[in-house]
């Protein structure tokens, strides 16, 4: 027997359409690429969008055919993004930080036919653009006044080319589970690979952010989205903020500490997302200018382990902190360290090692871990093994199936993570399975000596990687970036690190870096690393 409710098409069109009936006049603030600050509305937005499909229907744009971004968190990329996924093409979000060949192969092998892009990134596709056959027209996010010099063929001015279309077209009239959305992986291990979202599974998920347990955010929130819209679609907050109205502050291209609290202080802004090399400037030039935060209250960090001083650098200031997990194959929301009610009992100091894990999984999402041997291990707290997960915002398999079957036979997708998870449910990464130190037959977590060691008072960046050792197979090997005008000797953080890891942990050498090199996700790149120290001898050998 089925139930007797509405076949109501969970579309991400219906959720501008919902922000511009409900929530029309809510603002939406853009730092410009050309460096204004511009404001609009979600009903503007909602109309421009509007304009965005019918030029694409005027180009041959039909359903599936894939889209392309090229751009920063702006009002005008929203409305490429609904104007592109309420007709019913798949909106692909191309990543700028990767490398120009990279860009290239993804365009490629998507076989993107229209490109929108920002002003910045006009000079990546001039170099690459006679390399990629599939696209048609590019069409640059400016104004006439700003449009560039250019070779790429076909190029369109997108304000002239929206002031030419009309604001009527009808969006949706397809099923949910049509493709909505392209993001590919950041091809740490390999060519990237594609993760091919529907309308369903973005639906679902910004139901999922919405919930007080994982973002919680209002219609009274004004929300600054740091993570950018090329990165697994802004941790699904393009979508969760014009669901419940609001206000949004789009930092454009600037990330730097000073244009952060400058958009935070001036708009309002309650709630942000981030990764923690952002964070981390941002309180530097806090504390350098001996500010605070007047309307901050929330924060979402992720896209790498969380340290425990930028939890209570926050802390410190009246913010609170929460740590979310997650990848491009789970659209990403996975987990978020949300106190239990048990634990929001105990002190700050007790809490803390709960607000360090990465947290546990909203409803929809199942984890469990495996050993190497495929073997399920409990949720004790103690048992390290294999991250997997499963859930309708968790990918099948990846766009054009490329690495053929992903999944295990219960359905469950393998990470690449090795975690454990408590008795509480709190899951914590200990290492990338590629990154784990294996040393003496036991495992080193080198993300907990890297999340010490970055909270020493001169330490800007840490990073550790496994050396080769005759005797142990691997060894820990700790890289400081120290902050601007700072001097430090080894032994100072070696001392830092004593009674804070195991012993046996303790790196067998400090090397301080000019710089520690970042992944287009924002992550450490230990491919790099790795590859740069490979024939470096420790001190101990």
């Amino acid at each position: 027997m089925l139930g007797r409710m509405q076949d109501w098409p969970l579309t991400v069109d219906r959720i501008i359409d919902r922000a511009s009936i409900w929530h029309g006049h809510r603002e939406i603030v853009t730092r410009t690429v050309e460096g204004p600050i511009v404001r609009t509305t979600y009903a503007d937005v909602h109309r421009r969008a509007k304009r965005v499909s019918n030029a694409l229907a005027g180009w041959g744009v039909k359903l599936g055919d894939r889209v392309a971004t090229l751009g920063w968190n702006t009002a005008r990329h929203m409305e490429a993004w609904y104007g592109i996924m309420g007709m019913g093409a798949v909106c692909h979000t191309l990543n700028p930080r990767l490398h120009p060949s990279q860009i290239a192969f993804i365009i490629n092998h998507a076989e993107d036919k229209v490109i929108f892009v920002d002003l910045t990134f006009v000079p990546i596709l001039d170099a690459i653009i006679a390399h990629c056959p599939t696209v048609e027209r590019v069409v640059i996010m400016t104004d006439e006044v700003s449009m560039p010099e250019t070779r790429l063929p076909n190029a369109e001015c997108y304000e002239y080319v929206l002031s030419e279309q009309s604001e009527d077209f009808t969006w949706g009239g397809f099923d949910e589970l049509t493709a909505c959305g392209l993001c590919y992986t950041s091809g740490t291990t390999g060519d990237p690979k594609g993760v091919l979202y529907s309308h369903r599974s973005n639906f679902l998920h910004t139901l999922i952010t919405m919930s007080s347990d994982i973002m919680g955010v209002t219609g009274s929130d004004v929300i600054l989205p740091v993570v950018p819209m090329f990165h697994a679609n802004a941790w699904g907050v393009a979508f969760s903020a014009p669901a419940v109205g609001a206000k949004l502050v789009m930092p454009g291209a600037r990330m730097d500490g000073e244009a952060i609290y400058e958009l935070i202080e001036a708009e309002g802004v309650t709630f942000s997302a981030a990764v923690p090399t952002v964070w981390q400037m941002l309180l530097q030039h806090v504390a350098a200018n001996d500010l605070k935060f007047s309307t901050l209250k929330n924060v979402l960090i992720g896209g790498s382990a969380l340290p425990e001083a930028l939890v209570r650098g926050f802390h410190d200031l009246g913010v609170d902190v929460r740590q979310g997990w997650g990848m491009t194959e789970t659209s990403p929301v996975g987990t978020v360290s949300t106190p239990t009610p048990e634990i929001a009992h105990l002190s700050y100091d007790e809490q803390m090692p709960f607000r360090l894990k990465q947290g546990r999984p909203p409803v929809g999402i199942e984890l469990k871990l495996v050993s190497d041997e495929g073997e399920t291990l409990p949720h004790d707290g103690e048992a390290v093994g294999r991250l997997m997960v499963r859930g309708p915002t968790v990918a099948s398999s990846y766009f054009k199936d490329v690495g053929g079957n992903i999944l295990d036979d219960e359905g469950y997708f393998d990470t690449g993570d090795v975690a454990i998870i408590d008795t509480n449910g709190f899951m914590q990464i200990t290492d990338r399975a590629k990154d784990v130190i294996k040393s003496g037959g036991e495992w080193i977590s080198s993300i907990d000596i890297e999340n010490v060691a970055v909270g020493h008072p001169k330490a800007s960046l840490a990073a550790v990687i496994g050396i080769a050792h005759p005797k142990w197979d691997e060894r820990p090997l700790l890289l400081v970036k120290l902050k601007d005008g700072e001097t430090a000797e080894k032994q100072e953080f070696l001392d830092f690190l004593e009674g804070k890891i195991a012993k046996w942990w303790m790196p067998d050498d400090v090397v301080f870096v000019d710089d520690i090199p970042l992944g287009a996700t924002g992550k450490i790149d230990k491919k790099i690393l790795r590859e740069e120290f490979k024939d470096y001898t420790l001190p101990t050998v």
